[in-house]
Formats: C-alpha cells, structure tokens, sequence
C-alpha cells in the first residue's frame, strides 16, 4: 500500500485516537505485542519509538487525541519591552535573557523575530516612544493653520526642509519663501504611511505627476516616531534584480561589497532588515515584474521587518502586474489633484504672493494651465517671484499672469 500524505492527528484515513486507543484495548487485555506497533508505525510513517511515546501518553494522561501545539506568543508586558527598546527584537530578547518582564521561557531569535512580525501584520500597534502628531483642520495659531509652523527653513535653490526629514532627501519646490501646507490629502497620506510603518506593511501612493505625491510622502515620513529608520532605495529605469540588490545595500548602508553569491547576498540583506524599516521606493513605475517580486520575496521573510512604500504615477499599474504583491498592499493611496475650491486657499498658504491677487485671476490661471496639479502652480509661483524680485510695489495683475503662463505653454 501506497503511504498517504497524512496530518499529524490521522494514521492513513484512521484518526490516530482510534488507533491508540485500540492498542490500549490490546495492552489492557495483555495481548498487545511489538509486531502490532511495528505494524502501526510502518504504516502510519512514523517510528517504533513515536508509538510506544504515544502509548505512554495515553496511559499516563487518558489522552488519546494529539495535543495542540501551542507557540509562542507574545504578552502585553514583553510587547510593552519591546517598544521601550523601539522595536529592536535583539534587544528585547537580550533583556528577556537578562530576566526582565520575570524571566521565563524566551525562544530563539528567529522565533521571536517571526512571531514579533507576524502579531504587528495582524494590526497590533507598536509604540515606540511618541505618537506621530497630525495638525488638526482648525487650531487657534493662524500660521500653524496655514501649516507654516512644519517649515524649518529654506536651502539654496529654494529647497523646503521639514522639521524631521534633514536626514532624507529634500523636497525640491523652486520657489523661495514658500511653504508646505498640511492638506486634508496631506493627513490621508500621513496616516496611511503611520499605520503601514506600525503593522509592517505594503502601501502603494499614486496619482498623475506633479499632484503633489513626493511632498505628501517626506512630510509623512517625518512623522514617524522612528523616522531614522526610514531608508529611501533609489533605482533606476527598469532596473535587474542585480541592481535592485546594489541598491538596497546602499540604502541599508551595509559595509563592503555583497557576496557574489544571490543566496548569501540574499542573506546579508535579510539580516539588515531585521530590525523594522520602512523602505520607500519612489518612481515605483520604474521598477521591472522581477524587481517587485524580488522585494516581495524579501518582505515575505520570516526573518524580516519591513513596511515598503510604492510612490509614483503609475505606480498602482506596475504593482498590479504582481498579483502575489498587489494582493499584500494594505493601502491604496490616491492623491488626487486640487480641487477648484481649494485651490486659492491651498495656494494663498504656499506662497504669500498669492494673497493679493483676485479670486477670479486665480480661476483664470487654474482653467489655463493650472488644473488643479501642484506642480504646475509651483512653476507659476517661481515665475511669479522672478518677475516680482526686487520691485518694492510689484502688482501681481492679469497681464502678469498671462505672461508668465505662457511661458508653460510650450509650442503650439
């Protein structure tokens, strides 16, 4: 006979408490030989030693049905640890081993890294330290509801710098003096990249160009409680999972060159995701079906922690063509283009030449050129400010605005 593939708790199509409990018939009446558990070992596929471990059992306990394995799980206390140590798990269990949280049982690393991961992808949230804060919609300071309280200041070429973010990339805006606006589509942004980073999980942000996506993204990033951990993997177009690998390792700051073996590259960058990050891969519409299904092959890890945010325009459509990693995205993140009633405000916040010019002008510019894409108001605002620069009286008027739209027009 043919040996089935069979569970743990059946022998062959028998449930193994029936055969148990039919060799304990035979021990009572004392018939039961070796040959019968011979017989029930061969075709169960099991040892001569696994049965008579489980005749013992039996006849110690009155057991006869497989016990439930039950793995480890991590309690209130330890996970309370956890977030005292930022969510460093070999700390954590270095701590454990030191008998805090009263000593015990404490498993293996890669035990404790799996379990730590797969309860923070069920949505148990994971403090470390600071809740992000989020500006409300109305708050009594007026610059801190234009949202000019997140500006830290000003870089050459009229860079913007968030408060948090020096240590990421800069967001490049070409107009001097402006400032970020924290949206409602802002907000949206910020919660969705929060609660992705706090659970380990896949987020996709998309839109057309230009609708504001990357601000959204470094302010959001700023407001994590460990924005450190950030780590921003920059790729080219269409880029070999060999790069992709090159890249990560730039990003994670490994030291020396990978193996040239994949598996051992594979290995070394598992183990610098052990300890949770939140990997950004902007441009995600760059990237090849092999370079998404090699990071999801990463993510999918037991041994890693990572949360990964896809950005781009375009992006949702590559993600899709991986089933395997469109079906783990957690949040898919639209950030649409302005809408007309909120543009004279959003604009009026951004850059204080706004604030002169008539509400009708504005409707002009945004049916001209503007259309609701952030981007596209940048442009006009830097324009603007070169035509303004050193005049103490200049009119931002109709005229001016029809002159420098043009100059966005391009050829006919």
């Amino acid at each position: 006979m043919e040996r089935q593939d069979v569970g743990p708790g059946r022998v062959v199509g028998l449930p193994r408490a029936l055969v148990v409990r039919r060799l304990l018939e035979r021990s009572r009446a004392g018939e039961l030989t070796s040959e019968h558990v011979r017989v029930v070992a061969e075709v169960s596929g099991v040892s001569v030693r696994t049965v008579w471990r489980w005749l013992a059992v039996a006849r110690e306990t009155g057991q006869v049905e497989p016990g439930c394995r039950q793995g480890y799980a991590v309690s209130d206390a330890v996970w309370e640890l956890l977030g005292e140590v930022g969510g460093n798990v070999t700390e954590l269990r270095r701590r454990l081993l030191g008998g805090a949280c009263g000593g015990g049982e404490v498993p293996s690393p890669s035990t404790l890294h799996r379990v730590v991961r797969r309860d923070r992808r069920a949505g148990r949230v994971l403090v470390t330290g600071r809740e992000p804060e989020v500006a409300g919609p109305r708050r009594a300071d007026p610059l801190g509801e234009l949202g000019l309280n997140v500006v830290a200041g000003a870089g050459a070429g009229g860079q913007v710098f968030l408060r948090e973010q020096k240590h990421l990339a800069a967001v490049p805006v070409l107009v001097p003096g402006a400032q970020v606006v924290l949206t409602p589509v802002v907000e949206s942004v910020v919660r969705t990249v929060v609660h992705a980073a706090a659970v380990g999980a896949v987020v996709c942000l998309y839109g057309d160009a230009g609708q504001g996506k990357t601000v959204a993204l470094q302010y959001a990033l700023s407001q994590l409680p460990r924005p450190a951990q950030v780590r921003r993997v920059q790729v080219g177009v269409h880029p070999s999972v060999a790069e992709v690998r090159r890249a990560l390792a730039e990003a994670l700051e490994i030291k020396g060159r990978l193996p040239h073996g994949t598996g051992e590259a594979d290995a070394v960058l598992v183990d610098a995701l052990r300890q949770p990050r939140v990997l950004v891969l902007d441009e995600a519409q760059r990237l090849s079906v092999s370079a998404l299904e090699f990071l999801r092959g990463l993510w999918d890890h037991p041994d890693t922690d990572t949360a990964l945010v896809f950005a781009g325009a375009g992006s949702e459509r590559v993600l899709r063509r991986v089933p395997a990693l469109a079906s783990r995205v957690l949040t898919w993140e639209l950030v649409p283009r302005l809408a007309q009633g909120e543009v004279a405000t959003v604009m009026e916040a951004f850059h204080p030449l706004w604030g002169e010019v008539a509400g009708a002008d504005m409707a002009w510019v945004d049916g001209y050129v503007g259309h609701g894409n952030f981007r596209t108001w940048a442009k006009v605002t830097s324009h603007l400010t070169a035509e303004t620069y050193g005049r103490s009286r200049a009119v931002v008027d109709r005229r001016m605005l029809e002159r420098v739209c043009g100059r966005l027009t391009g050829p006919l």
